[in-house]
């Protein structure tokens, strides 16, 4: 198929080998520190700055405009090979890629070219969305106020993963009528305060803290209507936030897997002297690759579907778009299902493998469980299974249980 006539969508035109084979150096670099990033709080800006320099933020940006003209499948494939080198720095490019794809989407105009030079030439995108105290985009505080020929953004917002590292801003506020509006502010701006006050036990250096915005100033070709967000933007977050999670699983086989093989003494009711050669503890690293596997294929069948979304977009197919993102829906919360649960339990049974040291700090294999329960916790998973029996029993649509402009998980 050929682009879209009305966004900057194409059908996906690169090759998944060749893409690993690009980002597989900076994602061993990355991978090399994360330990010690984790254990000393050691925030990832050179790591960041590395996927910046290999135009990670360009993946789905089409080759003939720039970018690499990766697939939605390749490019969370691609997060979780980088979840699997620091969960963290994984997470951190969530809301990027999400306000890329926003872009992509958006009508082909001379502002939204603007937006993919920016892209091209490394700026990075954070979030602000999400406000504290239980407020919901219903009675949403902030506002995004005309003012003398541009916009002025004022307001308090939480879980702003990204920011720290941003050179924009993503930041949804209510307009003069009233209306939902999303506005790009610099990062930078005197207006702006961004704090690292994120208090979870997991994903610990996203920098998913506060971002006050005070009069902060917004052109108006960066100003856009919450509305018109990509209309599988939910999945996205969702999917995204997926990705993380089966990196992080893999990183426990990894992990477990090192740390029995080096394990030097067995415990007196082992099979073997050795524990590397005990089959009880061999099952167990069974078992966690098994996890592995499940969360792995089913990212993969899941974001495969969402590609069929985008490309009902590419060919301008709005007859069928409502069932292809009933089919998103369906597929994304019974993968959010498969691998929650396979994220959890692998870094929890890793530990049945080791002895007392396994829960040594200096091992760090506790960082997998924090990171996979705080992200499992993003999310209402409990709900899902119900979802999703009401859809295949009675009919009940699953896309009347996320709201229209949902980020997919992130919420409190």
């Amino acid at each position: 198929m050929t682009a879209s006539s009305q966004t900057y969508l194409t059908s996906p035109t690169a090759d998944t080998d060749e893409l690993r084979a690009i980002f597989a150096p900076t994602f061993t670099k990355i991978a090399d520190g994360s330990l010690a990033r984790e254990r000393d709080r050691t925030f990832p800006h050179e790591q960041v700055r590395w996927l910046r320099e290999a135009r990670f933020g360009t993946l789905r940006i089409p080759v003939d405009r720039g970018g690499f003209g990766a697939s939605l499948e390749q490019t969370f494939l691609l997060l979780a090979d980088l979840g699997e080198a620091d969960a963290n720095v994984s997470h951190i490019w969530r809301n990027h890629l999400a306000f890329v794809e926003d872009r992509l989407n958006a009508p082909v105009t001379d502002t939204n070219d603007v937006w993919l030079d920016r892209f091209l030439a490394g700026a990075f995108i954070g979030g602000g969305w999400t406000e504290a105290n239980n407020v919901t985009l219903d009675n949403i505080k902030t506002t995004v106020s005309r003012r003398n020929g541009h916009y002025e953004v004022s307001g308090a917002k939480f879980y702003a993963t990204g920011s720290l590292y941003a050179d924009w801003l993503d930041v949804i506020g209510r307009g003069d009528d009233g209306d939902l509006l999303t506005a790009l502010v610099r990062a930078d701006d005197p207006g702006v305060t961004l704090v690292d006050d994120w208090p979870g036990f997991g994903q610990r250096t996203t920098a998913s803290g506060s971002a006050r915005y005070q009069q902060v100033p917004a052109e108006v070709g960066d100003v856009f209507p919450a509305t018109e967000r990509f209309s599988y933007q939910a999945h996205f977050y969702q999917i995204a936030m997926l990705a993380v999670l089966t990196g992080i699983t893999r990183a426990a086989q990894r992990d477990g897997s090192s740390a029995l093989l080096a394990r030097q003494r067995n415990y007196p009711q082992g099979l073997t002297e050795v524990p590397a050669a005990d089959a009880q503890l061999l099952a167990v690293i069974g078992e966690v690759s098994a996890e592995a596997f499940t969360a792995g294929a089913a990212l993969t069948q899941a974001a495969r579907i969402l590609d069929w979304v985008a490309a009902g977009r590419v060919a301008a197919d709005t007859d069928n778009e409502h069932r292809r993102l009933i089919d998103a829906e369906v597929a994304i919360t019974q993968a959010q299902l498969a691998i929650i649960a396979a994220a959890l339990r692998a870094t929890t049974i890793v530990f049945d493998a080791l002895g007392a040291s396994g829960v040594s700090e200096e091992t760090g294999l506790d960082r997998h469980w924090r990171n996979a329960r705080t992200l499992a916790s993003h999310n209402p998973r409990v709900y899902k299974a119900r979802i999703l029996g009401d859809w295949f029993i009675n009919g009940e649509e699953p896309l009347s249980n996320i709201a229209a402009l949902g980020r997919g998980g992130q919420g409190n």
